[in-house]
């Protein structure tokens, strides 16, 4: 059961569910490619090539980690926020206690749906959420539960 659903209140619902985006794994994906590139341009050195293989697949950890124990949603009373493994961050900030919402997108952001989302609440609570998938849907839904 995820951590969402398990703190759900009593007359409470998920209206949306959101997760890291896939970018996340770009640049051990890029390790990767280089480390096969490696492989077949210089044949007759193939510990380099595996070297770089094998820091690729490393660089994998972290980010699969992050994508497997990120949780964002919400509901019909709060915006839900879970990360971590072993050492777990939450946060659960109540809609009307929202003042300001604002979201990033960088080039690269926009053409892939992907971006930074910061939530601002009383008394100085302020929260940004990173590489978030479709961070507009994610502001439209929050700011339609708020309304």
């Amino acid at each position: 059961m995820s951590y969402i659903d398990a703190t759900l209140l009593p007359d409470e619902h998920v209206v949306y569910r959101t997760a890291l985006h896939w970018i996340i794994f770009a640049r051990a994906v890029l390790v990767l490619i280089v480390g096969v590139a490696v492989l077949i341009a210089f044949p007759q050195v193939p510990l380099a090539g595996a070297a770089v293989l094998l820091l690729g697949a490393l660089m994998l950890i972290p980010p699969f980690i992050d994508y497997q124990t990120t949780e964002l949603g919400v509901t019909n009373k709060r915006m839900i926020l879970k990360v971590g493994f072993i050492r777990r961050r939450t946060i659960e900030l109540l809609l009307r206690q929202v003042e300001a919402l604002s979201v990033d997108q960088t080039l690269g952001g926009r053409m892939l749906g992907y971006g930074s989302i910061t939530l601002t609440g009383t008394g100085g609570v302020r929260e940004i959420f990173h590489r978030v998938r479709d961070p507009l849907e994610l502001r439209r839904r929050i700011q339609g539960q708020a309304a």
